[in-house]
């Protein structure tokens, strides 16, 4: 599990799935009893002093009403089919998970040439060429992603996306890809440059329960 500081107060804490459970009790164990509320987006557990944990549902919606602790866990802990694309300029992967085992992937790179300090005509020639490969770079990402994900469209639960924000957002404008981000949910999986390794970890990210917790004051 890892934890950094929340917006406005409190921390955020990554729970993998098939902690949730284990981590409420030792919540109540902290802070005493609780009540649970909540909504398809969040349950929310207000303890006897006062410390207060909105669990994040991940791949929302959750089933309506109580209880909401034991639908959370069942929830969370559900295998789905999981589609993941990330980009980065030069870099890309597209896998498909059945909860966290990787069943088809692909993983490549185009050459995206860095940034100069040249002016003049150059600089201009340079930047153009420049721009050409990272349209290239970003054409193959997409062609990859829909020769991966598309054969599985059907039985997809989700798709989610990960890299650099820029080079997703570009991706995100390919109309080709419409169908598949139709699924799309968060979170947003921020990785460094996606190496087949770093796709198979990406489960840990995608099927975690974000949880805000607030000490009591």
């Amino acid at each position: 599990m890892s934890a950094r500081p929340a917006k406005g107060g409190g921390r955020w804490v990554s729970v993998p799935p098939e902690r949730v459970h284990p981590w409420i009790d030792g919540f109540a164990d902290r802070h005493g009893p609780f009540e649970a509320s909540g909504d398809e987006r969040v349950v929310r557990l207000a303890a006897a002093d006062g410390a207060l944990a909105e669990l994040h549902v991940p791949f929302p919606p959750l089933p309506a009403g109580p209880p909401y602790v034991s639908r959370l866990v069942a929830h969370a802990r559900a295998e789905r089919r999981v589609g993941v694309i990330l980009v980065r300029l030069g870099g890309y992967a597209a896998g498909v998970f059945h909860g966290g085992v990787l069943v088809t992937s692909k993983v490549g790179s185009r050459l995206v040439q860095g940034r100069t300090a040249a002016g003049g005509w150059s600089q201009q020639r340079f930047a153009r060429r420049r721009r050409n490969q990272a349209d290239q770079a970003l054409d193959t990402a997409a062609e990859t992603a829909l020769r991966v994900l598309t054969p599985h469209l059907a039985e997809l639960d989700a798709v989610v996306l990960g890299g650099d924000r820029r080079a997703a957002d570009a991706l995100r404008a390919d109309r080709r890809l419409a169908p598949l981000l139709a699924l799309e949910t968060e979170p947003f999986l921020t990785v460094p440059d996606p190496k087949l390794a770093v796709l198979r970890d990406t489960p840990e990210l995608f099927r975690a329960v974000r949880v805000r917790v607030v000490d009591p004051s």
